[in-house]
């Protein structure tokens, strides 16, 4: 088996076990250590215990976080939990259990004490846990409760896998000297981490910056590996060099098998993945658009945060006016990064920004719901706006907020003569609020960022965000040379939008796009 190496973070998990021990009565520092195991894979459950010492407390309330960092939906995943059982000094103890999430019990002080319980994971999706008799998919928010008001202490976690379960792909660091054990420095780290487990696929790692990248899976399909790995490569290369740092030690996609979905992490993404899609033209397209998505988030969500979005409070909704540009933002990237990487051509670019306009365009919803609404609304409506009867009052910020990424990066180029970008705007919010402040930035410092960077004020455009203003696009396509044409279906109604070079563009205009293109 193979595991990922982590120094910043052992050093980390090191430094606050020391810190822990010295706020302890009796010296002893206080500990959590999880061990995995599958009796019965085919039942589709796995089995925890955990092994905790050093409380100084005789009331110990266990709690299993609601939802998991990157999907912004309460999954409630204590309700999947049985048979939990606490053990102290050969005894076993009363629990209560409250809120279907949370189990309460008491323990002598400083006492070691021992819990065990099962967790049944039968929907295959990507912010679910899933185990069967091939592989174990982990969402640690559904499998390793937390000690309340203890989210910072060091965990560490044994898997004790079937043989034939040959590999381990996470962004967890391995124990020192120890096989098949894991670490974390917090819980905030350890939610972030998904583990898959079984008897996994690897492509030949490769190096950007001198760090180590890795795509790892189940069941990957048939391709050209030498061909995927190549876009990859780009992509990444492509990616970072807009941010001008790589802030992790390693990275790993982790492929968790066929179907659809993604979610990001600070060193890692799990993809739903089948590699028979990049047997195609359009499959490569979206393939590498999805993964190119998923990539820029460790920068746009994970550290490009709004100031709600951590630290978390994993009990219940985390709701913030931002996701459009951790959300929609980082869809506008994907199609760019893909482009200026050389993946795909001009003509696909402009493609998948119809598909995005022509989709908005056509939503009644548009009328209804602002952006900063729709992403509020998220927890609520779900990523992609209200279903059901309410389904034309809503939007998706998906599709709106690549939109929108359009006319503020034309906007800002066109007002500092193509000196300045929403590039500058993303790359200010990662070096100073991440870098500098260690903190997220609020609704007001982002218009603030966007301002000081086009030099002019931008309140008609911040009107798209917080309000059902109908946009307007053609004097902001105009600064870049492009203009739509439109035609509606005579049976439907329905509009199609398509995105088109002027015929004789200005100098300025020309620069722009270009620039905007990456083709200078």
């Amino acid at each position: 088996m193979w595991f990922l190496p982590n120094r910043r973070n052992q050093i980390i998990a090191v430094l606050q076990v020391i810190l822990t021990g010295f706020s302890c009565t009796n010296s002893e520092a206080q500990s959590l250590n999880y061990t995995v195991s599958f009796p019965t894979p085919n039942t589709h459950q796995m089995h925890i215990e955990l092994d905790a010492s050093g409380w100084n407390s005789d009331t110990i309330m266990a709690t299993m976080p609601k939802w998991t960092p990157g999907y912004y939906q309460i999954l409630d995943y204590g309700k999947f939990v049985t048979n939990f059982k606490v053990i102290e000094n050969g005894k076993q103890r009363i629990i209560h259990t409250t809120q279907g999430n949370q189990w309460i019990f008491t323990i002598q002080k400083n006492k070691a004490f021992h819990c065990s319980f099962d967790v049944l994971t039968e929907k295959q999706f990507v912010a679910n846990s899933y185990v069967d008799s091939n592989r174990a998919y982990i969402i640690p928010g559904a499998a390793f409760p937390f000690i309340n008001g203890k989210i910072n202490i060091p965990i560490s976690i044994k898997i004790n896998a079937p043989k034939q379960w040959n590999q381990i792909a996470t962004g967890l660091s391995n124990k020192i000297g120890k096989k098949n054990e894991l670490t974390a420095p917090n819980f905030d780290d350890l939610y972030d981490s998904p583990i898959l487990i079984g008897a996994l696929e690897s492509l030949q790692p490769f190096l950007i910056k001198g760090i180590e990248h890795r795509f790892v899976g189940y069941k990957l399909g048939e391709f050209d590996h030498a061909a995927f790995r190549k876009n990859l490569e780009k992509m990444v290369k492509t990616a970072s060099d807009l941010i001008g740092e790589i802030p992790y030690e390693h990275y790993s996609f982790i492929g968790i098998g066929p179907g659809r979905g993604g979610i990001e992490h600070l060193n890692s993404t799990t993809v739903s993945f089948d590699g028979k899609e990049l047997n195609t033209k359009k499959g490569v397209n979206r393939m590498m658009s999805f993964l190119a998505h998923e990539y820029f988030h460790h920068y746009n969500v994970k550290r490009i945060r709004p100031f709600e979005l951590g630290p978390f409070d994993y009990t219940k909704e985390n709701r913030t006016n931002l996701l459009w540009i951790s959300e929609g933002l980082s869809v506008y990237y994907e199609y760019l990064i893909i482009k200026r990487a050389g993946i795909i051509d001009e003509s696909t670019l402009y493609n998948n920004f119809e598909s995005n306009i022509n989709t908005l365009e056509n939503n009644p919803g548009r009328l209804y719901q602002s952006l900063a609404q729709a992403s509020y609304d998220t927890w609520s409506d779900g990523p992609f706006g209200k279903q059901g009867t309410d389904a034309n009052k809503s939007i998706s910020y998906y599709d709106k907020g690549p939109v929108v990424g359009i006319l503020f990066d034309f906007a800002i180029r066109h007002a500092t003569a193509n000196q300045k970008s929403l590039d500058d705007v993303m790359r200010y919010l990662y070096w100073h609020y991440y870098k500098e402040l260690h903190r997220g930035f609020t609704d007001a410092e982002f218009q603030q960022a966007c301002e000081n960077i086009a030099g002019i004020s931008l309140t008609d455009l911040f009107e798209y965000v917080y309000t059902t203003k109908e946009l307007d696009y053609k004097p902001y396509l105009n600064y870049a040379g492009l203009e739509f044409t439109s035609k509606a279906d005579e049976k439907t109604g329905k509009k199609s939008y398509t995105l088109n070079q002027i015929q004789k563009p200005t100098k300025e205009q020309s620069d722009i796009l270009q620039s905007w293109l990456g083709n200078k």
